[in-house]
C-alpha cells in the first residue's frame, strides 16, 4: 500500500477486522483533481494486482460491485466464474436481480 501510494501521490488507508483477517483499503481523493482522477484507477489496478499475488481476495464480506467487477477474471479461474454465469442464468434469467454487478 505504501509503495503504490508513494508513486501515485493518492492517499490510501487502512483498517479492518483483526478478527477474521478482512482489510478494508481505500483510495482517498479528489475526482475533481485531473492528475488524480487518471492516477486512481490505476493504483486500484496494481493495489488489487498485489492482492491477488499475495493470495488474498478481491472481497470478503462486501461484495465485488462495480469497482472490483473488472478484475474478476484475474481473481477467479475461467471454469468457475463459467459456474458463475450458469447459475446466474439459472436463477435470474431476465438479468432483473442486481443487473451489472459481480460478473464480468
Amino acid at each position: 500500500m505504501r509503495e503504490i501510494a508513494r508513486w501515485s501521490g493518492i492517499a490510501i488507508v487502512s483498517f479492518g477486522h483483526a478478527g477474521n483477517g478482512n482489510l478494508h483499503i481505500n483510495l482517498l481523493f479528489d475526482p475533481a483533481n485531473a492528475d488524480q482522477a487518471l492516477m486512481a484507477p490505476r493504483a486500484l489496478d496494481a493495489l488489487f494486482s498485489r492482492v491477488l499475488e499475495l493470495g488474498g481476495t478481491l472481497s470478503g464480506e462486501h461484495g465485488i460491485g462495480l469497482a472490483k467487477r473488472a478484475f474478476m477474471r484475474q481473481a477467479i479461474d475461467p471454469p468457475t466464474l463459467a459456474m458463475m454465469h450458469a447459475i446466474k442464468a439459472a436463477f435470474d434469467p431476465d438479468q432483473i436481480l442486481n443487473p451489472g454487478k459481480l460478473l464480468p
